[in-house]
């Protein structure tokens, strides 16, 4: 059974005792955890973690069977309309009305919170600044990229200045340049002070954005802590990965060579040798050319793969 969490009077969100269950499945089991505000909290699971649900249960959407959840210091479902007045919400996937032009999409938005258009156009500039999309206030989605797109729906969220702002893995579908462009953005807002409740699939990320990270599976917390505490808590430092390319008897290999190692992951035909002095093993493998080897620090997706395993969620 999970701790309780800090008081929820200093927590942006505060959930305790969280459970939900659909027919007989238990989808979110006791759980527990406080988000101080001005932080950015990284929630991690497989597919089928109990992920979304949880967001939705932190934001009302759906109601729980067991727990207290207060986000913004007011009790959820009870005034989940209220709270949701100054929380932001990232989907997954974007829903942009595909009619209507970039600032169309920004007004429609401020409708939803009461705000009045002349009050929406009056930051509209310093949005569309934000997210990159200065001078496309008149432009059609059709014509935007989906980095576009994805930034904004980052500033569609920025619309009523919430004070927390919750992102459904932002980043998914982007290349490399739109998602470092997205988390210098959502830097910004963390050293404004904003909360952001963070999901994503991708660990360096949660280890770039994250000042605590949660790891959820089957609905229950497994772990809990920030990146450097995760990595320095479950794993070995070092991390030494073997492919067999040309025949090299990867097997024979690893056989030979289990002592040299804290703990070794078989994955195809690739060998994750985890040590504290990777030294001897490296001196193992110079020479065999047969055999492809990375040396690398531990990092979180370690972490992640070891606590939830290797094998294909659905």
């Amino acid at each position: 059974m999970n701790a309780p969490p800090a008081a929820a009077g200093s927590s942006a969100l505060f959930v305790d005792h969280l459970s939900k269950r659909f027919g007989e499945q238990t989808v979110v089991a006791d759980l527990s955890f406080a988000i101080p505000a001005g932080t950015c909290f990284g929630l991690l699971g497989p597919n089928g973690a109990g992920k979304t649900t949880t967001l939705r249960l932190c934001l009302g959407l759906t109601a729980p069977d067991a727990g207290t959840v207060r986000l913004a210091g007011l009790p959820i479902p009870a005034a989940a309309r209220q709270a949701r007045v100054r929380v932001g919400v990232v989907p997954q996937f974007d829903n942009l009305d595909p009619d209507f032009t970039v600032a169309e999409n920004l007004l429609v938005f401020g409708r939803y919170f009461g705000l009045a258009d002349a009050a929406v156009r009056a930051r509209m500039p310093q949005l569309l600044e934000f997210a990159g999309l200065a001078g496309k206030a008149d432009a059609r989605l059709a014509t935007l990229s989906g980095g576009m797109k994805r930034r904004l729906t980052l500033a569609r969220a920025l619309v009523n200045d919430p004070a927390i702002v919750f992102l459904d893995e932002p980043t998914t579908g982007l290349d490399p340049q739109a998602r470092h462009l997205i988390w210098e953005r959502l830097k910004h807002l963390k050293a404004g002070g904003k909360t952001l409740i963070l999901t994503t699939h991708f660990m360096d990320e949660a280890e770039r954005l994250a000042d605590r990270l949660l790891i959820l599976d089957h609905g229950r917390k497994i772990a809990e802590g920030s990146p450097r505490e995760l990595i320095a808590g479950h794993i070995e430092p070092q991390v030494v990965e073997v492919y067999d390319e040309a025949g090299g008897d990867l097997a024979a290999f690893v056989e030979a060579h289990r002592a040299l190692a804290g703990r070794i992951e078989l994955s195809g035909e690739t060998a994750f040798f985890y040590c504290r002095d990777p030294q001897p093993l490296l001196a193992a493998l110079a020479g065999r050319e047969a055999l492809r080897y990375i040396h690398r620090a531990s990092n979180l997706e370690d972490v992640f793969i070891k606590l939830t395993g290797r094998e294909l969620r659905d």
